[in-house]
């Protein structure tokens, strides 16, 4: 299992995924679920990825070779919008997965693939797209402005609470530090290091990337702060009188 999330805000977006990849208690990996394409001036895109590990390495691995293979073929580099970008990955999905896919239904393993892309292109407002495991894709909006993938019902509640198009990009990066804080505390499959990347609107520069591990200060002081701020503001919650 893994947690990423993502985040389109009017002062730009927030990226973040998990590393730990488990087939049972005792084959546990790490691997990056995030790919970054970045062309300073020009063009941001960050992919997040969960499911199984081989499809959606696979799949965006078919978008680096048509990368690769300069403007004879569309592609990440020459693509004229971030929705252009959400269909490749979308067909690329499908490309692995109809190679891929009987084999694995076979063996009976789950061939579950999804993904978060997002970013801007120069010309265009930055946007957020969750591909879904078929291929289609939804946008981020003004009401929706966060996807989850993975494991997200521990993470959920906190960004709903905090988090709306107005957010600043700090508020949202420690919204996301807790987010992640709350999926581990209750799901073990979820681990560190966590890949944390910010970008601020119309700077087609990525402005913090970061992978937050088990040393991180900044990490320690949330995880012990906010799980004494819950059981500080649990104890000052008044009893209930309902006799």
């Amino acid at each position: 299992m893994t947690y990423c999330v993502a985040m389109s805000l009017d002062a730009g977006m927030i990226f973040a995924s998990d590393s730990r990849t488990n087939a049972g208690v005792d084959q546990i990996a790490r691997f990056s679920k995030m790919r970054v394409f970045h062309r300073d001036g020009d063009r941001v895109i960050v992919t997040l990825s969960s499911g199984n590990l081989s499809l959606t390495q696979n799949a965006v691995n078919v978008l680096e070779q048509r990368a690769r293979m300069g403007d004879k073929t569309p592609n990440l580099w020459n693509a004229q919008s971030m929705f252009d970008v959400a269909g490749y990955l979308g067909d690329a999905l499908r490309e692995v997965k109809t190679r891929d896919g009987p084999y694995l239904a076979q063996n009976n393993i789950d061939s579950s693939a999804n993904f978060i892309v997002g970013g801007q292109i120069r010309g265009e407002p930055h946007r957020l797209f969750e591909v879904y495991s078929e291929g289609n894709f939804i946008e981020a909006t003004a009401d929706t402005c966060y996807f989850q993938i993975g494991e997200s019902k521990y993470g959920k509640p906190v960004i709903d609470r905090v988090v709306n198009r107005r957010t600043s990009l700090i508020d949202a990066t420690k919204c996301t530090i807790v987010s992640f804080d709350s999926t581990m505390r209750s799901n073990i499959s979820v681990g560190l290091p966590i890949d944390l990347l910010a970008y601020e609107v119309d700077s087609m520069r990525i402005k913090m990337q970061r992978r937050v591990d088990e040393s991180d200060p900044y990490f320690q002081m949330v995880h012990t702060q906010w799980g004494e701020g819950l059981r500080r503001v649990f104890a000052q919650l008044p009893d209930p009188d309902w006799n």
